[in-house]
């Protein structure tokens, strides 16, 4: 037990010490009949705390991860919420089965973007590119944008929110994702 203690000592004062990359001189060996723990050599560039021992060199327990922000995770309103889109949406299309898979509605700069439920396999889906098109009716009958650039995008996950469907301006017309033609 105190070769252990002595080892994790020896690391402790190299990590303690980063300035000059110098390692300090390996604490002195714990009394084989005493219970008190080894103590740091006094360095004067570094305060005094508790005495380190074997338990403390044992490796931290994995920290819960904190739940992701709303905002970040598009998957309710935040304050970036476009009310204005929502209340069009709710009004125009309340029976919809598209329209419950949205989670929230954003406009970023001149893009709409449509957060949905929907998983990152559906692209190029029916409720997409519905939600799609209902977007590039919004922007273009209510906000009067003659260019529309609409997004709707899968439910957060290891990519973020990936994109499902997509217009990208007056030329665009299909709402369908497509991968750039190679030239």
């Amino acid at each position: 037990m105190a070769a252990v203690a002595v080892a994790v000592l020896a690391v402790v004062a190299v990590f303690a010490r980063p300035q000059d990359g110098a390692a300090a001189a390996p604490a002195p060996s714990a009394p084989t009949g005493g219970t008190a723990s080894p103590s740091v050599p006094a360095d004067p560039g570094v305060t005094a705390g508790p005495d380190v021992t074997a338990a403390d060199a044992a490796p931290a327990k994995k920290a819960k991860k904190k739940p992701r922000d709303p905002a970040d995770t598009a998957s309710g309103p935040s304050r970036h919420t476009d009310g204005k889109a929502i209340s069009y949406f709710k009004q125009r299309w309340a029976k919809d089965k598209a329209l419950k898979r949205v989670t929230d509605i954003r406009t970023t700069g001149k893009y709409l973007r449509i957060y949905t439920d929907l998983p990152q396999s559906a692209h190029n889906s029916k409720a997409a590119i519905d939600l799609c098109k209902r977007g590039m009716e919004y922007l273009l009958q209510e906000v009067g944008d003659q260019s529309p650039v609409v997004f709707v995008q899968a439910k957060y996950g290891q990519n973020g929110n990936p994109v499902l469907a997509n217009i990208l301006g007056p030329d665009d017309t299909s709402c369908r994702l497509s991968a750039p033609s190679p030239k």
